[in-house]
């Protein structure tokens, strides 16, 4: 039980200290720590992701970093792509969401050193239909997978939206939260036809130690340098990533 708080505590410094990623772990945590059914574990993932969301995203909120008009274009497709992931994912194996999600995390990493040029050259805002097209392509991967997306919103919000860094960080915590919490309801009945619950205390054990976690990583992100904190990161990711795809593989 203790590697399960550490890990649910980790998942959310990583969320708070980076501001997205951190997520893309509850997943494999729920899984391998928590010993949970994959489909639960992807299910319960999106209830947690969007707890720690609303919390994170409440500075930004106060500090009006916050772009509703990125929110709409942005994320009202997400939720789409999301609640049509979630209904895909009762005819998908849970090996394959697993490879999958394995296959994400490598693309998150090698998206966490974009972000890093993306917040020196900012990009300018691009139309609405392509904006509205990628929040549909993250959305569905939310729902199939139960990952945040924060690391595919960001670099979007500031390469296809033109906003600067902090501004994309608070918005995409917003459309995190709304993408997550639409993909949990749908899943929740998903899981019902297959003969699955979700385990709630398990849910609310992560939760609150994710919340924990990313109110302690958003008051030390100012002590740590970021790109260091990326770069390994992105290394976890990728090792992470292996070690699902070695699990199953071999």
């Amino acid at each position: 039980m203790l590697l399960v708080w550490i890990g649910a505590l980790a998942i959310g410094v990583g969320l708070g200290l980076l501001g997205s990623g951190g997520s893309i772990l509850t997943v494999p945590a729920l899984v391998y720590l928590a010993h949970q059914d994959e489909k639960v574990a992807i299910a319960s993932s999106l209830g947690i992701v969007a707890g720690i969301s609303i919390v994170a995203a409440i500075p930004y909120a106060r500090r009006r970093e916050l772009d509703l008009r990125s929110v709409v274009r942005f994320g009202l497709p997400g939720i789409v792509g999301t609640f049509g992931g979630a209904w895909l994912a009762q005819f998908v194996s849970a090996r394959t969401q697993l490879e999958l999600l394995a296959g994400v995390m490598v693309l998150a990493s090698v998206l966490m050193f974009r972000t890093q040029r993306a917040e020196s050259e900012p990009g300018r805002d691009h139309p609405t239909w392509m904006i509205a097209l990628e929040g549909l392509g993250v959305g569905v991967l939310t729902g199939l997978v139960g990952v945040g997306g924060g690391f595919l919103i960001v670099p979007a919000l500031v390469l296809l939206g033109g906003l600067p860094m902090r501004r994309a960080v608070g918005t995409s915590l917003v459309i995190i939260a709304l993408k997550s919490l639409v993909g949990f309801a749908k899943y929740v009945d998903v899981l019902a036809d297959l003969g699955l619950s979700i385990d709630w205390s398990v849910l609310a054990l992560f939760t609150g130690f994710g919340i924990a976690g990313s109110l302690l990583g958003s008051r030390v992100s100012s002590l740590v340098p970021q790109h260091a904190l990326q770069r390994s990161f992105s290394a976890l990711l990728v090792l992470v990533g292996a070690g699902i795809l070695w699990t199953h593989w071999r």
